[in-house]
C-alpha cells in the first residue's frame, strides 16, 4: 500500500475578502504524479506552497509523513548570487568527480545543452549574480534534481526552457521514482509526466485521473453532466477534446480515456477549421504574394544566422518556426517586419524580401509592450478599434473580445497598471487583433498565458483567415494553431519539418551524437595528425559537388513548389480519411475513398523523395 506522503486537510486561504481556497481536502502518496491547472490568479501557487509549508493556511492543516524529504522549485530561487554553478549544483566537486557520475551528466546536459554549459561564459565558474532570471532557474532546477527528495514540487518548470529541454525533462521526470506536484501551462509536458490532475476552480479543487487528455474528456463529461451555465468553457473544452480525439494517435503513451464516450462528446463538434474556406478567404484578403525571400542573409551583430535563405509565406500558410536559441528565429521575423514597416526600403545584410501590397502585419514580440498605467483594460483596446470582423461574418466588440480573453466586466475597467504580468500579455495580444491584421507573427506568444486563456486564443485562431507564423516553445500549441513546421538548426539553414516537433527532436539528437563522435574522433587521432579534419561529413556530403548559384535558387525555389504540393495532398489526405468515416457502412463508396486514398499517398511519397533528393544537393 502507498505510503500517504503529504496531506492538506479543510484549508482555508483568503486574501482580503476573496476566498482562494476553501475548505480543500488533498493528499499526496508514494508514486504519485499530480499536475496542478487553472486560471491565472486561482490559486495554483499558493496551493503548493502551502503544500510545502512555505506558506501557512488561514484555516485547516497540512500535514507531513515522518522522515519525508521534499524539494521545491518555487519562482523566486534561493540561490547565493556570489556563488558560482559549480558551487551550488555540484558543491565543488572536482571534475574527475562529477563526470564520472553518469546521473549528474545526463541532468547538466539535459538543462544546459552540454558538459561545458553553452550560453555561459565561464561554464561552471560563471558567478550567478549577473545571470538572467531564466538562467537563475535552470540553474535551481539542476540542483533540485540532483538530490533524490521523496516528494518534488515543482512550480512552472519548463519556463525558460526550449523543446528539447522541456522533452528531456519529461523523460527525466518518468523515469525517477520520487512523487511529483507540478504546476505548469505546458499540456503536452502534463500529458508525458502526470497521472492524475488538480483543477483549482473558484475556491475549490476537482481531481481527475489520468494526463491532460483524459483530464479534458472527464471535465467537458462533468460539464455536460451538471449542465452546467458555463457553456463557453463547455464548448472551448469539447472542441479541444476534439482536437485531442482527431490529432496525432501517439499524442499519450496509451489511448487511456474511453473512446466510445469521447465521441459522443464530440460528434456535433466540428473540425477545429476548414482549411480550405480559409484558404480562400486568405486569397481573397492578401492576394498571391505575402512575403518572399530570395537569397536572404540574415545577421544579429556580427554573429551570421541564416545565409542564402529562399522561401516564401503564401497566403493562408500557417508555420510553426522552432530551433535552438540563436539560431535566428526572432531575428528572421524582425527581418521580415522591417522590410514591411519601410515598404520594400530595409532590406537584409544580403538577399531581397518581397512584400506584398495588401499586407497588414501585427507582430507580438516577446516584449509586453508599455501602456499607460493609468489607462482601463476597455480604453487601451478601444483606442484601437471598438469593433473587429473576425472573417465568416464574425465580428466582435472590444467588450465582447475583452470577455473572450479573461477580461470579464469588472476586469475591464482595471487599470492597466494594476494587471499581471499574464494579463498585460493577453491584453498586448487582444489589441494586436483588434487592428485585424491578415498576417500575424507570434513569438512566444504562450509566455504567461493559464491554460483556460491558450485554450480562448487557440479557438480564436481556428478560424482566423490570415497567414501566421509562431515561434513557441509548447509543442502543444504549435501542433494545435500551425500546420507546416520549419526549423532552424543553427546551420545557417531553414528546413521544412514534415514530421513536425518529434523530426526536429530527432534531427537534434542526430546532431548532438554526430558531434559527440567528431569530437571523439578527433580526440582519438589528434595523434595521427589531421586525420580528423579530412574525414568527410555524414552521408558524404562534403564531398558532393557545389551547386552554383542560380541552380541553388532554382533549386530552393523547386524546393517550395514541392512543400505547397505536399501541403495540397496533406489537405486531401485529411479530407479523404473524413470521408471515409462518414461512409463507413457504404462498402462501395469506401472502396472508391480508399482508392482514392492510395493514389494520394503515393503521389505524395514521390513528391516527398524529390524534395529529400534536391535537399541532399542544397
Amino acid at each position: 500500500m502507498a505510503v500517504n506522503l503529504a496531506t492538506i486537510e479543510s484549508v482555508t486561504k483568503v486574501y482580503g475578502t476573496r476566498a482562494l481556497l476553501d475548505g480543500v481536502s488533498l493528499g499526496v502518496s508514494e508514486g504519485d504524479r499530480i499536475g496542478v491547472v487553472g486560471r491565472n490568479g486561482d490559486g495554483k501557487t499558493t496551493l503548493i506552497r502551502m503544500l510545502a509549508k512555505l506558506e501557512e493556511p488561514d484555516g485547516g492543516r497540512i500535514t507531513h509523513a515522518g522522515g519525508v524529504e521534499m524539494a521545491v522549485l518555487t519562482q523566486h530561487d534561493s540561490l547565493d548570487p556570489k556563488a558560482t554553478i559549480r558551487h551550488e549544483v555540484i558543491a565543488d566537486r572536482a571534475d574527475h568527480e562529477w563526470l564520472g557520475d553518469a546521473r549528474i551528466r545526463d541532468i547538466i546536459e539535459g538543462l544546459f545543452g552540454g558538459l561545458d554549459l553553452p550560453g555561459f561564459a565561464d561554464g561552471l565558474d560563471t558567478v550567478i549574480g549577473p545571470l538572467s532570471g531564466g538562467e537563475r532557474r535552470r540553474i535551481a532546477l539542476a540542483k533540485l534534481l540532483l538530490g533524490s527528495p521523496d516528494l518534488i514540487v515543482l512550480d512552472e518548470p519548463t519556463n525558460h526552457l526550449d523543446v528539447e529541454g522541456i522533452a528531456w525533462l519529461a523523460k527525466h521526470l518518468q523515469n525517477r521514482r520520487s512523487a511529483l506536484v507540478c504546476v505548469t501551462h505546458d499540456r503536452w509536458f502534463l500529458d508525458q509526466v502526470c497521472t492524475r490532475m488538480w483543477d483549482v476552480q473558484h475556491g475549490s479543487v476537482h481531481e481527475y485521473e489520468g494526463g491532460y487528455s483524459d483530464y479534458v474528456f472527464a471535465r467537458a463529461e462533468r460539464t455536460r453532466i451538471e449542465a452546467t451555465e458555463e457553456q463557453k468553457r463547455q464548448n472551448l473544452a469539447r472542441k479541444e477534446l476534439a482536437w485531442l480525439r482527431r490529432g496525432a494517435p501517439a499524442r499519450t503513451s496509451k489511448p487511456r480515456y474511453r473512446i466510445e464516450a469521447a465521441n459522443a462528446l464530440i460528434a456535433d463538434v466540428p473540425e477545429p477549421r476548414d482549411k480550405s474556406e480559409l484558404m480562400k478567404f486568405a486569397n481573397a484578403r492578401l492576394g498571391r504574394t505575402v512575403f518572399e525571400l530570395e537569397g536572404v542573409t540574415v545577421k544579429a551583430g556580427p554573429k551570421l544566422l541564416l545565409e542564402n535563405l529562399t522561401w516564401q509565406l503564401g497566403p493562408g500558410d500557417r508555420i510553426g518556426l522552432l530551433g535552438v536559441n540563436g539560431a535566428g528565429k526572432t531575428s528572421l521575423l524582425r527581418a521580415l517586419r522591417d522590410a514591411y514597416a519601410s515598404e520594400g526600403d530595409v532590406q537584409p545584410e544580403a538577399g531581397v524580401v518581397k512584400v506584398g501590397k495588401t499586407v497588414r502585419l501585427a507582430y507580438l514580440s516577446q516584449e509586453v509592450a508599455e501602456l499607460d498605467p493609468a489607462t482601463r483594460v476597455l480604453q487601451a483596446v478601444e483606442q484601437v478599434r471598438s469593433r473587429v470582423d473576425l472573417g465568416k461574418g464574425r465580428e466582435m466588440s472590444a467588450g465582447q473580445l475583452c470577455e473572450q480573453f479573461g477580461f470579464g466586466k469588472d476586469k475591464q475597467w482595471t487599470p492597466v497598471g494594476d494587471l499581471s504580468g499574464g494579463e498585460r500579455r493577453r491584453l498586448q495580444l487582444l489589441r494586436l487583433l483588434m487592428d485585424e491584421p491578415n498576417v500575424l507573427f507570434l513569438d512566444e506568444p504562450t509566455n504567461d498565458l493559464d491554460i483556460e486563456t491558450l485554450n480562448q486564443l487557440e479557438d480564436l485562431l481556428d478560424g482566423w483567415p490570415g497567414s501566421m507564423v509562431v515561434i513557441s516553445h509548447d509543442r502543444f500549441f504549435i501542433e494545435r494553431t500551425t500546420d507546416v513546421t520549419y526549423a532552424l538548426l543553427g546551420d545557417r539553414r531553414m528546413r521544412m519539418l514534415p514530421n513536425g516537433v518529434d523530426e526536429y527532436l530527432d534531427r537534434r539528437a542526430a546532431m548532438a551524437a554526430a558531434a559527440a563522435a567528431a569530437a571523439s574522433a578527433s580526440a582519438g587521432g589528434s595523434a595521427g595528425g589531421s586525420t580528423g579534419a579530412a574525414a568527410p561529413a555524414a552521408g558524404g556530403d562534403a564531398a558532393a559537388p557545389a551547386l552554383s548559384g542560380g541552380d541553388l535558387r532554382a533549386a530552393k525555389k523547386e524546393m517550395q513548389k514541392l512543400e505547397r504540393q505536399i501541403a495540397k495532398l496533406d489537405e486531401q489526405e485529411s479530407k479523404l480519411h473524413t470521408q471515409l468515416a462518414e461512409h463507413a457502412a457504404d462498402f462501395s463508396k469506401v472502396a472508391e475513398l480508399d482508392g482514392r486514398l492510395r493514389a494520394v499517398r503515393d503521389e505524395k511519397e514521390e513528391l516527398e523523395m524529390s524534395w529529400l533528393e534536391l535537399a541532399e544537393q542544397v
